[in-house]
């Protein structure tokens, strides 16, 4: 097979990659934006509960035989950080999505990485702003920090296991 014929198949197969990852974009921040849609009591609820399953499991998993009272006191504890961790999390998300989705595009990897966040970081913006019309809700210029942080580091990680998976693939080469 000719070396332009694998070419051409090649930049298909990134142009259907990319599309798939804009997709998944538009998809994962209309996620976000029922997320911040839940009120007060709603995004509680989820929080809570998600904080009860880590130390319930993490009790189960280390034989830690606490009381009820006592993981409902551990769960409370941790909840700010799960809502943090999920914050940043949904964005990381979304900011590879639109690394995948920018790279249809002949940019260097640091413009790419620049945009992807900078967009990201934007959504962050109107997400707040939306929050701010969410009864119980504020719009928090902290969240977008969090939010930022987690689009920097998501794609900073995605980008180092990338690498490594490349050098692996060379190696075996």
């Amino acid at each position: 097979m000719p070396y332009r014929d694998i070419d051409m198949n090649e930049n298909k197969m990134l142009r259907i990659r990319s599309n798939i990852a804009g997709i998944l974009a538009v998809i994962w921040m209309g996620v976000i934006f029922i997320f911040s849609a839940q009120n007060n009591e709603e995004s509680s609820v989820v929080s809570e509960g998600f904080s009860d399953r880590i130390v319930g499991t993490a009790g189960w998993l280390f034989r830690l035989h606490l009381s009820e009272e006592r993981l409902y006191e551990i769960a409370y504890a941790i909840e700010f950080f799960i809502r943090k961790a999920a914050h940043m999390t949904e964005f990381a998300i979304l900011a590879v999505l639109l690394y995948i989705w920018l790279c249809r595009w002949q940019l260097t990897r640091l413009r790419r990485y620049g945009l992807a966040v900078a967009a990201t970081i934007l959504y962050a913006c109107s997400d707040e702003f939306h929050q701010l019309f969410v009864e119980g809700r504020a719009g928090q210029i902290s969240d977008v920090a969090v939010d930022g942080m987690g689009a920097l580091l998501g794609l900073a990680l995605f980008l180092l296991l990338q690498e490594a998976f490349r050098r692996m693939r060379r190696k075996k080469t």
